[in-house]
């Protein structure tokens, strides 16, 4: 039996994303064990694909012989490092994993002696893709169109309708998630437009939900406050498979570029998104999966702050129009 390790200890989209490469490694090694290294707060996303290696304690990376020693006891035969970094690398190396596939372009790339040219910068196709790409280096065939399917158990949508009746809202009620948040890595749609999408929302008999985990209670807060006064709040302390099997009540999740709107897409759940027309933060590269979807990028323009460059600046994002948001989401609830 092969044992596969594969590496992605950032954050909940880009886990999310390269949960493909399990499924592939699976269907090419139909006995292979595989294993995810990832940090604790998006270990549940992998539960029922893969065993995991929790690489952080308390918000921080473990002790490097700590989480050396936990690699090295698992005698894994290949590791594929689809979030390579220079400690991460020197683990592998060093845990005596014979195959080690990752990036040729960075200055550590000589501890992987199984080494991928691609550029991500360049945006010449997906996140998921690139992932599955680096399975290339040890013979897989892989899946031309990427495919993500979060399994939920019967408790976890057992807590999702409980909740949804905690807020007010029945089975049988057009629920929109508004989910105003992110992590930083992409320009975001001002918090006041999400207000006046939720009040438009509501002029259209939907009833909306404006969603954020508990460091974004602040945001929540004053995005509900100024909007229509019939929109719920809710605060999330909910796992996360627990907050997918309520966003898979809901006919509508709207957000930034943001792990939540991979969430919503791998549930089933229609979405619209916002991102930046700045090509390293495109939906070329960090669009959901499913085509279920509606995504909004501003046009390009000349700044002269950004002194012709591709325009960093908020501002562009304010080009999306909540009427325009507004027509999407009546449209893609008509589909569905």
């Amino acid at each position: 039996m092969q044992k596969f390790l594969v590496v992605r200890t950032d954050r909940i989209g880009d886990v999310i994303l390269t949960l493909p490469t399990l499924k592939a490694l699976k269907e090419n090694f139909k006995d292979a064990e595989v294993t995810l290294l990832l940090r604790s707060y998006t270990s549940e996303l992998a539960d029922g694909l893969a065993d995991t290696v929790i690489y952080d304690k308390e918000d921080k990376p473990k002790p490097f012989f700590e989480i050396l020693n936990e690699i090295r006891r698992r005698h894994f035969d290949t590791a594929i490092v689809a979030y390579p970094r220079f400690r991460i690398a020197l683990l592998l190396w060093l845990a005596g994993i014979p195959v080690r596939v990752g990036t040729g372009y960075r200055w550590y790339s000589f501890l992987f002696n199984k080494r991928v040219y691609e550029h991500r910068k360049t945006v010449k196709k997906h996140e998921a893709e690139y992932n599955l790409s680096l399975l290339k280096a040890i013979g897989c065939e892989i899946p031309e169109k990427p495919e993500v399917q979060l399994e939920l158990s019967e408790q976890q949508r057992k807590t999702a309708i409980v909740l949804r009746h905690n807020l007010g809202i029945s089975v049988t009620d057009k629920m929109i998630i508004l989910h105003p948040g992110s992590g930083g890595s992409a320009l975001n749609w001002k918090p006041e437009k999400f207000s006046q999408l939720a009040t438009e929302l509501i002029r259209q008999g939907f009833k909306v939900v404006i969603s954020g985990g508990i460091q974004e209670a602040e945001l929540v807060k004053d995005v509900a406050n100024k909007s229509d006064a019939k929109v719920k709040s809710f605060i999330s302390t909910l796992s996360l498979k627990e907050f997918a099997a309520f966003i898979q009540t809901a006919k509508l999740f709207i957000a930034n570029s943001t792990g939540p709107l991979h969430i919503a897409a791998s549930v089933g759940t229609p979405v619209i998104g916002f991102y930046p027309p700045i090509k390293v933060m495109s939906p070329k590269r960090w669009g959901p999966l499913t085509d279920k979807k509606i995504l909004f990028v501003p046009e390009q323009g000349l700044c002269p702050k950004c002194k012709g460059d591709e325009c960093k600046c908020d501002d562009r994002m304010e080009l999306i129009k909540v009427e325009d948001v507004v027509e999407a989401a009546i449209k893609l609830i008509n589909n569905e």
